[in-house]
Formats: structure tokens, sequence, C-alpha cells
């Protein structure tokens, strides 16, 4: 039997080819499940960012859309889906405005999660002397006890700015209060907002814009105990041995001063001084979609003008969604890259989005790398084996020749 032993180079050559064969076999491969056809390009998102930072109104209406109302005279304004954060038209969403007590909305983002609804405490004097000429107050008075859940609803309802005096002293402090308001509006993403007073009174420098607030009251509506202040239309205020109704100030809501209600209305805070104008968060549900609404300082009218123009943004958005492709979105920068990289699943109303997580390629990386160890462990052994092999060859050879030669005839 005649037996054929490759060269020890042609062993080596060979077992190269064998290991880049399997590199370039396996470079294409992303996961070990991966499926044969190459994925889908990811969704980007269905507006530019840019449009909101543009002056005037923006909206970007389909062939069936019905038209803005015409009769909007806020300086700024904004309406949203308070579930997928999509802006659905806005006008001068960024432009920075005294935002009067819909700051109250960022306060209680900033310092409901940090008390104890049910604690109770005794206000001292001190607490409410820095509560600003010409307030509204809910009626605090020193010496008395409230719980936490008095005080905030006579936040949401009165809009008492000495409620708010209270409130941040237990927080840490005015100071400690306006910084965690001021971290807050940054983690949320709203850029325009700068904190002053807790309380949204008039100070220099303290602005926000139709944009921030939205945000805030898209917040808002993803905290239960949030919601449940901001629609609450009456409750009872203690005042010692006895206590007194208070009413929201939200007309919208509670249908006061001649202002309809609003079917469907959650809310969120209104506001209002000598200096900002009238403001409004509004926030209203229906057929299992819920818009958020802001208007800043309309420009005719009395103090119900503000009421009347989120209405008729509030019947726009209802009737136009679906209908018109977004001009933003109130989710921070961060958040609405991540909508763009893979699928996105969002609740019917006012909750967090949830991103789902993308694949990862450690797995096939890792079983890559263990095939061709494999690989290479195999090669290594075949090469030890020829090498040995050949040395047993050559040694049989050795012993066959002096065998023969032992048994050959003496020469002449």
């Amino acid at each position: 039997m005649v037996i054929r032993y490759l060269s020890r180079s042609s062993s080596v050559r060979t077992a190269t080819l064998a290991l880049g064969t399997l590199v370039l076999l396996s470079t294409p491969v992303a996961a070990a499940d991966a499926p044969a056809e190459p994925a889908p390009p990811r969704p980007v998102p269905a507006y530019s960012s840019t449009l909101l930072d543009r002056p005037g109104v923006q909206v970007r209406p389909g062939p069936a859309a019905p038209a803005l109302p015409g009769d909007v005279s806020a300086l700024a304004w904004l309406v949203a889906d308070a579930g997928t954060g999509e802006v659905l038209a806005a006008k001068d969403a960024h432009r920075p405005l005294p935002p009067a007590s819909t700051l109250k909305s960022l306060f209680a983002l900033a310092a409901l999660p940090r008390l104890d609804p049910h604690k109770r405490h005794i206000v001292a004097e001190g607490e409410l002397a820095r509560v600003g000429d010409g307030s509204s107050l809910v009626g605090v008075a020193p010496g008395r006890s409230y719980r936490v859940a008095d005080l905030w609803r006579g936040v949401f309802l009165s809009s008492g700015n000495d409620a708010v005096h209270v409130l941040a002293g237990l927080n840490g402090g005015m100071r400690r209060t306006v910084e965690q308001m001021r971290l807050k509006a940054r983690e949320l993403g709203a850029r325009d907002t700068h904190v002053v007073s807790p309380d949204g009174y008039d100070a220099a420098g303290q602005v926000s814009s139709a944009y921030d607030l939205a945000i805030f009251g898209k917040a808002g509506l993803a905290d239960p105990q949030f919601t449940r202040y901001c629609s609450t239309p009456v409750a009872r205020f203690p005042a010692g041995g006895w206590s007194y109704p208070i009413h929201n100030t939200n007309r919208l809501l509670t249908g006061a001063d001649g202002v309809a209600p609003y079917p469907g209305l959650l809310g969120v805070k209104n506001g209002y001084t000598s200096h900002a104008g009238s403001t409004l968060i509004s926030a209203a549900q229906r057929g299992g979609r819920t818009l958020v609404v802001t208007v800043m300082n309309p420009q005719v009218g009395g103090m119900r003008t503000v009421y009347e123009e989120a209405r008729s943004l509030l019947d726009w958005g209802f009737a136009a969604a679906g209908k018109v492709r977004p001009v933003g979105s109130l989710l921070p920068r961060a958040e609405e890259d991540r909508t763009a990289k893979g699928p996105v699943h969002a609740a019917a109303e006012g909750s967090a989005l949830r991103v789902e997580p993308q694949r990862s390629d450690w797995p096939a990386v890792l079983l890559v790398i263990a095939g061709m160890a494999a690989v290479l462990a195999g090669v290594v052994m075949a090469v030890r084996r020829r090498a040995a092999t050949v040395a047993r060859r050559t040694h049989f050879r050795g012993k066959s020749d002096e065998t023969q030669h032992a048994r050959r005839p003496s020469g002449d």
C-alpha cells in the first residue's frame, strides 16, 4: 500500500487557508439567530426638530387636516400629544416669556416626590415672610397645623403662593428648591426655563416657553399624584377647628366665570401676573388620546380669553390628530434619538416611552472566536501528528536501509 504524505509547508498552508475561510464566512454574521436577509432600515422621526426653532406658526397639514383656528392671539402657544410627545402645531414655541403660576407645575415635579403627603407641619411666621405682595393665597396661617397634602391642594387649586413657600421650606428651603427645579427642567429637556422663584411670582430673568410648559404638563400627567391634584375641581382647606371650600382657578375645569367646562379636561395649571399676562397649561382626554395645550399671554380680550383660545386649540388638536405631520417632539434629545433606533411603544396617555433594546453583537463575536480557537487547535494537532508521522517514517526508512545493507553480499 502506498501512502502519500503532504509536506510540512503544505499542512501549514492548508491550515492557514481554512482559518482564513472561517474568518471570511463569519464576518457577515451579526448574531447566532440573525435572519438571512438584511434588516430593514431603522425608522427616522417624521419631523425636523429645527421647525420649532423657527419664528411664527409651524404646522404640517395633510390633505384632510382642519385649518388652525384664526382667533388665537397669544404670543406663543403649542399643541402636543401627551402620550407620544409629538408636537402637532406651535407658534413661537421657544420664545422666552414670564410663566406666572404655570411655573408651579415645575415646582410640583421637583418637590412632590420628596415630601410625604401625610406628614403634618405647624407653620411658622417666618415661612410666610417672603410671599410677594399681591400674590394669590389659599389662606395658610402661622401656628396652624397642615398636612402636606392640604398644602398641595392649596397650590394646585388656589394657586397659593403661601402654600408654595411652606412646602419649599419643608423641601430644604427656597434656594435648594430653585436649584432642584432648574435641574428638573434640564432633565426633562426644558432648556428655555430659568427659575428664580418657585411660585412663578414676577422676578427679573424668570422665564419659560410654550414648549417647556408643555413638557411640564406632559411629565405631570405621568404622575398619578400630580394628576389627582391638578384635576380636582373643589376641595376643603383646613382652618383650625373648621375648613372652607377652595375651588380650582382653572375655569376650563370648573366652568366658573362664564367659561364653559371643557369635556374630558384633566387640568393642568393656570397663571396670571401683570407682567406675564394670562398663561395656561391645559390637558384633555378624548377617545383614548390625551392632548396638552399651552397658551401664553393672549393679546386681546380679558381674563377669559386664555381659556377660549385653549379650547379652540384643543378642538383643533383632536380633529387634526392623524391628519398632520408632527413639527417636533417634547422628548429630550437623547430619548428622541433613541426613538430613531428602534420600535417605540407608548401607553395611551401621559406615559414614559419605552424603547425596545437593540440586540447585542457580543454573542455572535464570542461564537466566532470560539469557532476560530477550535479550528486553530485542530490545525495544531494535525501539524503535530504529521510531524510525528514523518519522524516515524524517517526512522523506519533508516532501519530498513540498515537491514538491507546487512543482508547484501560482500563486495569484490
